[in-house]
Formats: structure tokens, C-alpha cells, sequence
């Protein structure tokens, strides 16, 4: 059974993080290395794959809190979106 810690955490992320994670699985194939060179590369001007939103730095450091809570519990936070089809 998965830990209720990890739902509570996905439970409390704020909308934009939760988007971050189903972009990351649905556009990037679950990368974050590959969101994170698309973000990055836009803000340099370079082609970009998705336009995400206007915060791309704010993204940055979401994904960067996501990743890290990901890596530290080896899960995949989207296990705990309850309306994702798994």
C-alpha cells in the first residue's frame, strides 16, 4: 500500500506543480532532464518544444522541489493523482 505521506504531499501541491508533473509524463516522457532543457532553452530564446507559462523560472524551481521529492521517496508523485488514468 503506498505511504499516506506521499498522498498528503501530492494532495497539497498547488495546481501549477500538479500540471508540471502531467506535462513532464504526457509531453516529455516522464523526463524531467528534458523539461527542464525545453524551459531553459526558452528562456535563452532557442527553440522550445511547449510553451508552459509566462513563470518559467518559478517552473524551474517547482520542478526542482518535485524532482527532489521524487528522487529522496523513489516514487513518481503522479501515482497519487486520483483522476489520472494509470
Amino acid at each position: 500500500m503506498a505511504d499516506p505521506a506521499h498522498q498528503t504531499y501530492y494532495d497539497a501541491l498547488s495546481e501549477e506543480s500538479k500540471m508540471l508533473l502531467v506535462l513532464r509524463d504526457e509531453l516529455y516522457s516522464g523526463s524531467w532532464d528534458k523539461m527542464v532543457d525545453d524551459l531553459k532553452n526558452r528562456l535563452k530564446g532557442r527553440p522550445y518544444i511547449f510553451k508552459l507559462v509566462n513563470r518559467i523560472e518559478e517552473d524551474l524551481e517547482r520542478i526542482e522541489t518535485l524532482r527532489s521529492y521524487e528522487n529522496k521517496h523513489k516514487l513518481n508523485l503522479r501515482e497519487f493523482d486520483k483522476g489520472a488514468a494509470q
